[in-house]
């Protein structure tokens, strides 16, 4: 009789402490995403303070490239106004398309591409292009982890009935995919 008692009383024990355990696994995975997505904005801020130092120093040497200057301007301005994980990536896709005309701009100016000032800006901007691309990689792997953590059998039993939603990941559209892969255009 007592072994069948401790059985029943252990039964029950077990099932709450898998459950816990399940809880704050994808409490843990929900954090690192949360996590990603910062490291992700924090490079895109760095990213952000460095566009308008580039942006006028080229101004100095291609006066006459205003266009190009206003599209580098108004697609940081919108990166910096996206909010949420499709919008943002939209937004950032945009913004590199615009930095890849600025970075071709440049090239048309033998003095800018020899100015210290452009030079450093240009890899800074590189560097932190690299980390964004690192932190997006890192992000996406977050959210895959947690949300396959949400959807198999049977952590997706906890998942539901505490309410946790599945994470969007930072992608591109096939049109935006198009977008950032064909190459600028430069006109005089």
């Amino acid at each position: 009789m007592p072994v069948a008692f401790l059985v029943i009383l252990a039964a029950p024990l077990a099932i709450v402490a898998w459950a816990v355990a399940a809880y704050n696994s994808l409490v843990g995975k929900r954090m690192e995403t949360q996590n990603s997505w910062s490291q992700i904005d924090v490079q895109l801020k760095r990213r952000y303070d460095l566009i308008p130092n580039l942006v006028e120093t080229v101004k100095g040497y291609a006066a006459h490239e205003r266009e190009t200057l206003e599209r580098v301007t108004e697609a940081r301005n919108m990166a910096v106004g996206a909010r949420g994980v499709a919008e943002q990536a939209r937004a950032e896709n945009m913004l590199t398309g615009a930095l890849k005309s600025l970075f071709a701009v440049a090239e048309a100016y033998p003095d800018l591409k020899a100015n210290q000032s452009f030079l450093q800006l240009q890899e800074e901007l590189t560097a932190t292009e690299n980390r964004i691309g690192f932190a997006r990689q890192h992000y996406n792997d977050a959210v895959a982890q947690y949300n396959s953590a949400l959807q198999s059998a049977p952590t997706n039993v906890v998942g539901n009935t505490f309410g946790f939603k599945p994470a969007e990941f930072f992608e591109l559209n096939a049109a935006e995919a198009a977008a950032v892969q064909k190459p600028p255009t430069v006109a005089f």
